[in-house]
């Protein structure tokens, strides 16, 4: 897929995220986000916002360690970068655990380029904490670690907003996604009403509101396969024919009914 220069600045943008990770450049990396941006990660836990909360979330998550990003595909669409992907962190102990993750990038143009107005990584808080514990020894310091790490840095407010990324939809979200798109693949209305709320909305491309009859016309036979539930939502990579993508499925609190479906699929189109 050929990319206009919208897209291509919105990418460029994004890609700064890693390289700034990788050479350790925590002032290049906090540049990266406009003023009062909003950093969910993981997805569910209490947003760090603002330059001063974004500088002590690096200090407590990406300092430490040795952070590689394992990208299956990039999606543009409107001023939103979704990243597929898996992010393999090396901790200081010696630790190191792999995690599949979806990341959703929103941007905004400003006097010094394209900013990242809110940044929400969608990966599993509870999965990567038992693939941390099965590390053995390394594992189990490196999360004695990053506890007194959490609570110097943020507080024990903070500490314990991250620990509501535990909580959400979890694998009974899963479980009615995976209903929502058999029904959606089978192209079958009926099926995909009985999941949404009555004031669902239905987003494809982003920002684009479509009726259910068009997300059913653009999923129709969908396959998918990695799926991850984090918070109130449960993001899907998807494949649509010869097009990949990422779908977001929103839940309503203390509910099972479908709040919010946006769909990402590659050749979206790019805002100006």
């Amino acid at each position: 897929m050929s990319l206009d220069r919208t897209a291509q600045d919105l990418l460029a943008a994004v890609r700064e995220s890693p390289r700034a990770v990788a050479a350790h450049d925590k002032a290049a990396w906090v540049a990266l986000f406009a003023e009062n941006a909003e950093v969910h990660d993981p997805y569910g836990s209490r947003a760090h916002i603002g330059a001063e909360a974004i500088s002590r979330f690096y200090n407590v998550f990406i300092a430490p360690n040795a952070i590689d990003f394992h990208v299956d595909r990039d999606l543009v669409a409107g001023h939103t970068v979704v990243r597929d992907l898996l992010i393999e962190t090396r901790m200081s102990t010696g630790a190191t655990v792999s995690v599949p993750m979806h990341l959703r990038y929103d941007l905004v143009a400003t006097d010094s380029g394209w900013r990242i107005a809110r940044l929400a990584a969608h990966w599993e808080l509870g999965v990567m904490i038992v693939r941390l514990l099965r590390t053995g020894p390394s594992g189990l310091r490196a999360g004695a670690k990053l506890g007194a790490q959490l609570v110097a840095e943020l507080g024990v407010h903070g500490a314990m907003g991250m620990m509501g990324a535990l909580s959400g939809v979890g694998g009974a979200g899963k479980r009615v996604v995976h209903k929502l798109f058999e029904a959606a693949a089978a192209g079958d209305s009926t099926g995909v009403h009985a999941l949404l709320d009555a004031s669902a909305v239905v987003e494809s491309p982003a920002g684009s509101p479509s009726s259910v009859a068009e997300f059913l016309d653009r999923t129709r036979e969908m396959e998918w396969d990695k799926m991850i539930a984090a918070g109130r939502t449960v993001s899907v990579s998807i494949r649509v024919g010869a097009s990949y993508g990422v779908a977001f499925v929103d839940f309503a609190r203390g509910r099972s009914r479908v709040t919010a479906v946006r769909v990402f699929l590659d050749g979206d189109p790019v805002g100006d």
